[in-house]
């Protein structure tokens, strides 16, 4: 596979062409639907068919699902600045069609070039994702407040630091893969932006003794027996790289400043199932919320990092049963996998946790940025201070009652999407939070004040001024 090309002068001629198109990922959605745009390979031949025969067809046709195009099409939906820039990047091989070496995909109205859609056992140690699930994940629990330095470790395709550029003055993208680095210069130059600076080396090491404000990280985590792929294996035993970068990532958070990494961890004996990177956090001295995703069991783990082999039932087989007995050597009941946030503070800090289902994840900088300020006011509260405080909803709150029950279910409708129980007497005190009001008038006994307190850390609520 050819690294992509840096040119700066091509990218931004790339670029105008597909704006000019309006490439960006609500109208390519709207033309492939969803699953044809974030989905595999295999979808690929049904989003085709969706496509209309125009010049934003042929663009998604070439650039989305990497299909090859007639030159005479390329030039008409691209011009020749932009089929030539295809080539001078690297990103397609032109003659007369026009093959692509690479996707390239609109994220928001941002463009994101990668090696694409896999070929499993095919795909070189040196392969480069787009933008995954596991990486939404990681965009949608970052808080984007602006800030001097940000920080993207593992950067891959280079989709975190692309984001942080917009609201940081200097980023930082590290990665051990070559490939990935040029990708990410490429992608920074695709979307007009020249306050990236990519370093090659191993997680923190380029960057010993520098802080940041803002550090996201979705390094390669999952537990593995192999060293397989970049992006996927790190190579150390178990979890033991999670556990290290979270104790090397609060080493590098200014104060005032937010980890968003992504990590995965044994689960031992009768443990609970967070018990481990709750440990990790609290060795770090800052707040921690641990965004945790249900427990898979070893068989469950190894099936969902090998799906690329279903297509081999032999090979499928063989990886089952090598990454079943590692867990087993490593005395593992489990697997679990998820968020963990940081945020650097002064004063006594605490670590939360909380279950996510990322299928189901909305943008949560905000709410998170709100959590992890709202708990530092809790711990400054006496104990009746709260009774006295008055509250407002910060993010949509829906009452679920069952009939003829006396209690229910809230909703915390955006953002996490998380669920509490709840008295039915403890929802009124939440739907008639006004922020002009003491939770005392209004009536709350101490599981309302319990609930409010649960909301106010989960970022659902806001102290009034």
């Amino acid at each position: 596979m050819n690294d992509p090309v840096a040119d700066r002068a091509a990218a931004a001629a790339l670029a105008a062409a597909l704006r000019r198109l309006d490439y960006v990922e609500e109208t390519v959605d709207d033309l492939v639907r969803e699953d044809g745009f974030s989905g595999g390979a295999e979808e690929v031949l049904v989003a085709e068919r969706r496509l209309p025969r125009t010049r934003l067809g042929t663009a998604v046709r070439l650039l989305a699902l990497q299909l090859p195009v007639s030159r005479a099409d390329a030039l008409a939906a691209l011009g020749r600045r932009g089929v030539d820039a295809l080539a001078a990047t690297g990103l397609a091989e032109v003659g007369a069609e026009v093959v692509p070496r690479a996707r390239l995909v609109p994220v928001g109205d941002l463009l994101l070039a990668s090696d694409g859609f896999t070929k499993a056992a095919e795909d070189p140690p040196d392969w480069v994702a787009g933008y995954t699930l596991t990486g939404r994940t990681c965009d949608l629990l970052t808080p984007r407040a602006r800030g001097r330095r940000a920080l993207d470790v593992g950067t891959g395709s280079g989709i975190h630091a692309l984001l942080a550029a917009r609201h940081h003055r200097e980023v930082v993208a590290v990665d051990v893969n070559e490939r990935a680095l040029a990708y990410t210069a490429l992608n920074a130059a695709l979307n007009g932006l020249d306050n990236i600076e990519c370093r090659r080396g191993s997680y923190f090491d380029p960057v010993e003794g520098e802080s940041f404000d803002l550090i996201a990280c979705n390094a390669p985590y999952v537990i593995s027996p192999e060293q397989k792929w970049a992006y996927r294996d790190s190579g150390l035993r178990g979890d033991d790289l999670t556990a290290q970068l979270v104790g090397i990532a609060a080493t590098h958070l200014a104060p005032g400043g937010y980890v968003t990494m992504l990590g995965s961890w044994l689960v031992l004996g009768d443990d609970d199932s967070e018990a481990r990177p709750v440990e990790w956090v609290r060795a770090t001295g800052c707040d921690g919320w641990v965004l945790a995703e249900p427990e898979s069991d070893p068989l469950d783990h190894a099936s969902e990092w090998n799906s690329t082999f279903y297509d081999d039932p032999k090979a499928y087989a063989a990886v089952l049963d090598e990454w079943t007995a590692y867990l087993a050597q490593l005395g593992a009941r489990g697997v679990a996998e998820g968020a963990i946030l940081l945020h650097r503070r002064e004063g006594r800090t605490t670590v939360r946790v909380d279950f996510i289902d990322a299928e189901v994840l909305e943008p949560a900088g905000a709410q998170v940025r709100r959590a992890f300020e709202n708990r530092a006011r809790l711990a400054g509260m006496r104990r009746d201070d709260l009774a006295r405080a008055k509250l407002a909803r910060a993010m949509p709150i829906l009452a679920e009652r069952e009939l003829g029950r006396s209690r229910g279910t809230l909703l915390i409708d955006a953002g996490t999407n998380s669920t509490l129980p709840a008295s039915d007497a403890s929802m009124r005190i939440v739907e008639r939070l006004d922020g002009a009001t003491t939770l005392t008038r209004l009536g709350a006994d101490r599981p309302a004040l319990a609930l409010c307190r649960t909301l106010l850390e989960l970022g659902a609520l806001r102290f009034a001024a």
